[in-house]
């Protein structure tokens, strides 16, 4: 058993949430606010004054001499991850893969394991939070059993920065990295000492022989990946896996990638045989909305770069409660609540002992201001107990003084609503302008609330 000096040993005491360093326990993180979240952790050795640091061995050379192109990126046999990822794995990237316990993560990065190795690429799977036999189990439901994927249980961070330069895989899959733990510092796994450094060695490891490395993260409470935001600055990408355990589809979302364009998303859905690919989200969405229901509104929102169809769903019923409630999920309930102040003042919609609820079906979040006119009409077909026409699309931001503003690319969300065999759109008139719409087809656009009822038949 390794002994410890403490007379010489420097230590300091973090927070687990935030990363705050302070020389003395503390009841309450000063950085967050936290409670009970400070943590003693060991500090390295002070560096001896008067050392010096060795030179840099690199020489500039101009940008114009540096070549970079597509033969860094290897596709990984999932077309909707290579989506997210801008085209495939580079070679020495570091992706973060960060979700709630139980959405898919190590499902997700199994079968990218499977699908890279079938392609006869070398893949090792480091098996922190499970046993091998248990990877296994998982890997025969998944149908990929034989699929050549080396896996080692290891915990270590130096032990599996070791593995990488000797087996030199294609890529390599963490599961996760609150398991790693350095020799360095004397806490526990998981703490953001041990987080922060680990990830540190991995990277340095995977920088220096090509190999991509996938990290899984787990999400607190809060929905932030567990420990300090510095983790999410030391990888090149980060994914989010979003879902609700009650709903079989699944986002896959990029909120940072140095290799490709950020926000955005991939749509899976989960099965017995694991995660399936859904090339089409928007009828996917759609595939279960009701005929004829007043309440309901269809929605053409932009998931990063890609048009999806969805439906807002809306209950106005009469409160029995001094203080109606007002409940959103998928939305924004300031935003939700900001629009029905503007529906009761401007339009004299009355919901001031009202009832509302409003749903985004499919368990999808949606944060763009387009999502306003949706809602909208949303609440006011079921408050007046009026469907809207089953062919309509409705987006479109909604401003204080019942306006209608304009919002971008509207040729795409129109693209994706004829696709999808809708026959009128209803957008900002600022965007309508100038818009040719496709064959079948009609684009109206609206500058006020007061001209949105009348086209929906709301007034």
């Amino acid at each position: 058993m390794r002994t410890v000096d403490k007379s010489s040993r420097r230590s300091a005491f973090v927070c687990q949430q935030c990363g705050h360093s302070a020389p003395r326990w503390l009841g309450q993180c000063p950085g967050c606010g936290a409670w009970s979240s400070l943590v003693e952790e060991a500090l390295p050795a002070p560096r001896p004054r008067g050392a010096r640091v060795a030179p840099s061995s690199a020489a500039p050379q101009p940008l114009a001499t540096v070549t970079a192109g597509d033969a860094l990126r290897r596709p990984t046999g999932l077309g909707e991850l290579d989506r997210v990822l801008g085209g495939g794995l580079v070679q020495g990237s570091v992706i973060l893969v960060g979700g709630d316990p139980g959405i898919g993560k190590s499902t997700l990065a199994l079968q990218a394991c499977g699908a890279l190795a079938g392609q006869g690429c070398t893949v090792l799977y480091v098996a922190g939070e499970e046993s091998p036999e248990q990877v296994r189990m998982r890997a025969d439901r998944l149908g990929m059993a034989e699929s050549g994927v080396l896996i080692v249980a290891e915990s270590g961070a130096e032990a599996v920065a070791e593995l990488i330069e000797k087996s030199r895989p294609a890529a390599v899959v963490v599961d996760s990295i609150q398991t790693l733990a350095t020799a360095a510092l004397a806490s526990a796994p998981g703490s953001v000492g041990q987080v922060r450094e680990s990830a540190a060695v991995l990277v340095a490891a995977c920088k220096a022989s090509g190999v991509a490395c996938f990290l899984i993260g787990h999400v607190t409470k809060e929905g932030t990946l567990a420990g300090p935001r510095v983790l999410e600055h030391l990888v090149d990408t980060v994914l989010y896996f979003e879902g609700d355990g009650a709903h079989a589809l699944r986002v896959l979302r990029a909120v940072k990638n140095r290799f490709g364009s950020t926000n955005e998303v991939a749509v899976f859905e989960m099965g017995e045989g694991g995660l399936v690919e859904v090339p089409n989200p928007s009828a996917a969405f759609l595939a279960e909305r009701p005929v004829d229901a007043p309440g309901s509104a269809v929605l053409a929102t932009l998931e990063g770069s890609r048009p999806v169809l969805v439906e807002i769903q809306a209950l106005v019923s009469r409160s029995g409660l001094a203080m109606p409630r007002r409940t959103a999920i998928g939305l924004d309930p300031g935003r939700v609540a900001l629009l029905l102040a503007v529906l009761e003042k401007r339009m004299r919609v009355a919901l001031h002992d009202q009832d509302v609820f409003l749903n985004v079906a499919g368990g999808l979040r949606i944060d763009e201001p387009a999502a306003d006119l949706a809602v909208v009409a949303a609440v006011a077909s079921s408050a007046r107990g009026r469907p809207l026409a089953a062919d309509v699309v409705v987006w479109g931001e909604v401003g204080l003084t019942g306006e209608v503003r304009a919002v971008g690319r509207a040729e795409a969300r129109l693209r994706e609503a004829a696709r999808q065999g809708f026959r009128s759109c209803v957008l900002p008139a600022s965007n309508a302008r100038g818009l040719e719409a496709p064959n079948g087809t009609r684009a109206v656009g609206v500058a006020t609330l007061e001209r949105l009822f009348e086209v929906l038949a709301l007034a």
